[in-house]
């Protein structure tokens, strides 16, 4: 039986003295959560035996992030940008899929492993990009709308990848991508439905008491992640949809800003897991590849995303700083690689390959983009921005 308490005593102790450390050698601070996940994991030292549960309670960071991702956005400018977004996510989501294919082929692998690695590594990072990217850009400027517009239409790719590798609906791909629109549609339409005739009225009615306000926010975001599962979705497409739902509630900002520290507590679970679920010893067999694979990601992602912005009409500046930020792989191709290796469709060296490439890219594209543009973890005052 896990001693909750316990693992949790230690991330939050570690995670605050190894930050130190990590701020005073101006290092970025989420990597020091890596560290400690794969210092006190049971490739490290052994302390936490099985970082699965954890991953699985971290998740309801990834939850809560869409959540306030969607608290941002507004329905009309999320419409708005739908047209030319479409376009860039679909013709680089086939670039990056082709390039880490062939990249893949070249380490050895065969043909059919190399074209689910290359799906799995095709997506960029909700986590790693908005929590690097300062709260002002990201809710107030063209910036962070674009971004959130690529990262949720990547995130719609990813289920619908996720349900073909598991073999939803028996293998008939169009009545799958159908029923899962459908079902978007659906929940969408309820839940802006419930909004306008019940939950806008509930927070006029209780506005003065901030605890309930509290309360109904973080209940609704889940009430629909839970809901989308359901059905079909997943978690953080629901959060995504109840975060937009509300975000016309004149309280919608307040709501954003008293849910952001316990976004954070439960991201500093998610960093810990992936660090502590790192095989340190297995990845030796794919470090070569990864490494190979992580370098052809970090030049290709910056370029074609660049390319394909500079191409719907964006500036160059802008398409540059977008290509940056969005150049790692996601935590999405580690849920593919699970599916694809439960279904017996990669062998578990491929598995490891894909985590080996993420977790690099993770750590890689961090760096770049702090020392870069500013960010709420930026180590030089001037560069930092909440």
């Amino acid at each position: 039986m896990h001693n909750i308490i316990f693992e949790i005593v230690l991330i939050f102790a570690g995670a605050a003295i190894l930050s130190t450390l990590f701020l005073y050698l101006k290092q970025p601070i989420i990597l020091a959560y890596i560290v400690l996940g794969i210092a006190a994991g049971p490739w490290g030292f052994g302390l936490i035996d099985n970082a699965e549960h954890i991953e699985k309670l971290s998740h309801i960071g990834i939850i809560l992030l869409l959540f306030l991702i969607g608290l941002n956005l507004r329905p009309d400018k999320l419409m708005g940008l739908l047209g030319k977004i479409s376009i860039v996510t679909l013709a680089t989501s086939f670039i990056f899929l082709s390039i880490t294919m062939l990249a893949a082929m070249t380490m050895g692998f065969p043909f059919f492993e190399s074209l689910i690695i290359g799906a799995a590594l095709m997506f960029s990072s909700t986590i790693v990009s908005m929590k690097l990217i300062p709260t002002t850009t990201l809710h107030h400027k063209h910036t962070g709308e674009m971004m959130v517009s690529v990262l949720l239409l990547q995130d719609i790719i990813a289920i619908v990848l996720i349900l073909l590798i598991t073999g939803g609906q028996e293998g008939n791909i169009p009545l799958t991508v159908a029923f899962l629109l459908l079902k978007l549609v659906v929940l969408t339409v309820i839940s802006f439905a419930a909004v306008k005739y019940l939950i806008t009225a509930l927070y006029i009615k209780f506005d003065t008491i901030r605890e309930h306000t509290f309360l109904m926010s973080l209940g609704w975001g889940l009430l629909i992640a839970g809901c989308a599962e359901y059905i079909g979705l997943s978690y953080e497409m629901g959060a995504f949809i109840a975060g937009v739902s509300i975000a016309t509630v004149p309280i919608a900002m307040v709501i954003a800003e008293e849910l952001k520290p316990l976004r954070d507590f439960f991201l500093v679970l998610f960093f810990f897991s992936i660090g502590a679920q790192f095989d340190l010893l297995v990845t030796e067999q794919v470090l070569i590849p990864g490494l190979f694979i992580t370098l052809v990601l970090m030049a290709a992602k910056p370029f074609f995303f660049k390319w394909s912005f500079r191409t719907v009409g964006e500036p160059n500046k802008l398409s540059t700083e977008l290509g940056i930020r969005l150049g790692q792989a996601s935590e999405f191709g580690l849920l593919v690689g699970y599916s694809a290796i439960m279904s017996e469709l990669i062998t578990p060296k491929a598995s490891y390959l894909i985590q080996t490439v993420v977790v690099l890219t993770f750590v890689l594209s961090t760096y770049w983009v702090i020392y870069r543009y500013p960010t709420p973890i930026s180590m030089n005052a001037s560069q930092r921005r909440d």
